[in-house]
């Protein structure tokens, strides 16, 4: 291994990573300044069980008019996303414990899971373009995210068997695109995931409290809105 591909691998990552820590800190700190909003009405619902729902909402594909409408998009969440902590876990394992790709099935099942990641990210990147509302409501970060993850998870895939003795390319292409990510996600959509726990918290908590969260099986109207 080059000096080049091993600082490129471990201190440029952490420098990366600190620098994405640091944004996200003063990111959360400006946000903790704003005081919540307080309900005054006398609760309908259960604010705990509304955010146990809110929170629980990611993996309950029928309680998403969108995954009801059409199942194929949440198996397309579910596979894009795994394909990022596959990657994300590569990008922690290699650098470390390259021991662990010298197994052929290990690198099979990460490579699998990066290279339907990547499907389905060319799949979403299509149809962003070709679908006029997609058009409508998307912005250049959203055509450049999606495009830059779908590229990374094609590099992670021709990177996982970490030959860097035959060429070095796949693991610098597959690390070069993981630091500009790392620069750029606190900037970009993709951070969305920061937010995730406090919004849901937030949105469980006030329609848990008016009794709209969780949603009534067999399409009955939640309680207080009969």
């Amino acid at each position: 291994m080059s000096e080049f591909l091993r600082i490129l691998e471990d201190e440029v990552q952490i420098v990366a990573l600190l620098f994405m820590a640091t944004v996200y800190t003063i990111r959360l700190i400006w946000m903790f300044r704003f005081k919540a909003g307080k309900e005054v009405t006398e609760p309908v619902g259960s604010p705990r069980v509304g955010v146990a729902y809110s929170m629980m909402n990611v993996a309950m594909p029928w309680a998403m008019e969108s995954a009801r409408k059409n199942l194929s998009f949440y198996v397309q969440f579910v596979i894009f996303h795994l394909g990022v902590l596959m990657a994300i876990t590569a990008t922690l394992i290699l650098p470390y414990w390259p021991e662990f790709f010298e197994s052929e099935p290990i690198v099979r099942i990460f490579q699998l899971f990066m290279g339907a990641a990547f499907a389905v990210g060319l799949i979403r990147l299509i149809r962003r373009i070709t679908s006029p509302v997609m058009r409508l409501i998307s912005t250049p970060d959203d055509y450049f995210s999606v495009a830059l993850l779908t590229a990374w998870f094609a590099a992670g895939v021709f990177a996982m068997p970490n030959q860097y003795e035959v060429s070095e390319w796949p693991l610098i292409l597959f690390f070069g695109m993981t630091t500009l990510f790392l620069i750029y996600v606190p900037f970009s959509k993709i951070s969305h995931y920061l937010y995730y726990p406090f919004t849901r918290y937030f949105l469980g908590k006030t329609m848990g409290h008016r009794g709209v969260f969780p949603r009534k099986k067999g399409g009955e109207k939640p309680a207080g809105l009969e």
